[in-house]
């Protein structure tokens, strides 16, 4: 048995705006220095790609993705310095947090473990 985890963050209506998909495209961004680029390396349209970093940036009040005219330059996306910093915190939070549920989920097999024993012996 093992623990999978999703990690969100939330508004206070309870829309997700940031996970690890979010993540992923910001990343991608970072690498590919395109939206559309990263949009396609994920499998997702660029309608969608846009419109998850424009709800993240609406949530957090500050640009994460500069965005440059395609044109005949074609210039692309580029993170922000913020945005780099921001994924850079997002991601220690998440390490950090998944690091912390290792030893209550131990605590939770080692009780699972001796619950069914319980069981199965009165059997």
């Amino acid at each position: 048995m093992e623990i999978k985890t999703k990690l969100y963050l939330v508004n206070g209506d309870g829309e997700k705006f940031m996970g690890i998909g979010v993540l992923w495209l910001l990343e991608h961004v970072g690498t590919a220095g395109s939206l559309r680029a990263a949009a396609s390396a994920l499998g997702i349209s660029y309608s969608k790609a846009y419109a998850m970093v424009k709800n993240l940036e609406d949530q957090l009040g500050l640009p994460v993705v500069e965005r440059k005219r395609g044109g005949a330059s074609h210039e692309g996306s580029s993170l922000t310095e913020f945005g780099y910093r921001f994924i850079t915190l997002y991601k220690a939070f998440q390490a950090e947090a998944k690091e912390r549920l290792v030893e209550p989920f131990g605590s939770f097999t080692r009780d699972f473990e001796q619950l069914l024993k319980d069981y199965t012996e009165h059997e």
